[in-house]
């Protein structure tokens, strides 16, 4: 029994190590993504915000994209309100800047939506959009300075017909939040490598792009529309299946994308059910492999501490390897990740959020199995 428990520790071990070694080595490949200072975009740009009850942030955001030193002839903004109860709207409408089209989801479509309400939206303003680049962010966001540059040169470079870029978290006040951000910068390490690898394609929609003329081809989100959650990863993985050679990371601190943490638990568990919902819609087996390689190895320190009374402190030696070993790749990947995006002061919270990580992967790993529901801008969705 208890040859059998070290050897099935250092199975998970050693499978867990390899795939972080993995992410590790792809992110360290990935280029930095430089671009000049005197470069001169050609590409028209459309960004298309879906927002709902977002008058706190809104007036930012579309700031940070109006006040971008880029041609305003090659530059369009579309905001898509998605019924939103407070007065987002009319602060969209006070935007003094021709570039801003406000649109109304209620103004779309007499179909009733069940589900896919930010798809749906998002759908509407690429119709709507005149720019061949789509790019697209949230409400609550502020994009970076020379934005707009980067990701035209990427895709002009490159040819790209699918950019995926950083977004991080600020204005942490409260562990959780910091807990958040540290993930989050590991989280953009392994996006990148993946990318790099060509092994996996992960995304967040809060700093992306894509042509239109490939989002039609690909039928949009036709296909996954039935999920309230993917407008990003699933439309990402639609057009890999398609162009598995023009899928691009924009490798770049100056060109991170921030929003704020989920302030409460609540929130935050929400949150992350929500992107977990997904999961089984992937259409990319080494998503789901990796990301249940992650799920049972965090299960497995449970496993080890449950065995106690049968193994005594032979089940806490085996939850300590398997502690100490996830501990110390974790650290390497986090170490790199936060130095790259000039953070490095998340890692005075890596005890403390090593420990959150792993009950947060067995807590929203499981639950995301079983809960079918979950509450999001106001709204109880599937």
């Amino acid at each position: 029994m208890q040859i059998t428990s070290f050897l099935i520790c250092g199975g998970l071990v050693m499978a867990y190590y390899l795939v972080m070694y993995r992410y590790l080595h792809y992110w360290n490949k990935l280029k930095v993504w430089e671009t000049p200072k005197d470069f001169v975009p050609t590409s028209t740009i459309t960004v298309v915000i879906p927002v709902r009850n977002e008058s706190q942030n809104i007036e930012a955001c579309v700031h940070s994209i109006l006040s971008q030193d880029f041609p305003k002839n090659l530059l369009e903004l579309i905001v898509v309100d998605d019924y939103s109860t407070d007065n987002t709207v009319e602060l969209l409408q006070a935007v003094n800047d021709d570039r801003l089209k406000v649109l109304r989801l209620a103004d779309a479509s007499a179909v009733e939506i069940q589900v896919a309400y930010k798809k749906k939206a998002l759908e509407y303003g690429i119709q709507e959009a005149n720019g061949g680049l789509i790019l697209t962010t949230d409400g609550d966001c502020i994009v970076p300075d020379r934005w707009l540059q980067r990701m035209a040169h990427i895709f002009e470079v490159k040819e790209a017909k699918f950019i995926a870029a950083p977004v991080n978290f600020h204005e942490e006040k409260t562990l959780l939040e910091y807990f958040q951000s540290l993930d989050f910068t590991g989280m953009m390490g392994i996006t990148g490598a993946g990318i790099e690898g060509r092994f996996m394609n992960m995304c967040n929609g809060a700093n992306l792009g894509f042509t239109k003329e490939v989002f039609n081809q690909v039928g949009g989100y036709q296909g996954i529309d039935h999920l309230a959650s993917g407008d990003d990863m699933l439309l990402m993985q639609k057009i890999a299946q398609k162009y598995p050679e023009d899928i691009h990371y924009l490798k770049n601190a100056a060109a991170t994308v921030i929003t704020p943490a989920q302030p409460t638990l609540q929130s935050f568990f929400h949150q992350r059910i929500r992107w977990a919902s997904k999961s089984s819609d992937y259409k990319e087996w080494q998503v789901t492999a990796m990301l249940g390689v992650v799920w049972l190895y965090c299960w497995s320190i449970f496993f080890a501490l449950g065995f106690f009374f049968i193994l005594g402190s032979v089940a806490l030696g085996l939850a300590l390897i398997l502690l100490t070993a996830k501990s110390a790749i974790d650290y390497l990947l986090l170490r790199n990740t936060t130095s790259f995006f000039n953070r490095q002061d998340l890692m005075r919270y890596f005890i403390p959020a090593q420990l959150m990580h792993i009950l947060y992967i067995v807590v929203v790993g499981t639950s995301a199995l079983f809960v079918k529901e979950y509450k999001w801008k106001g709204r109880v969705v599937r």
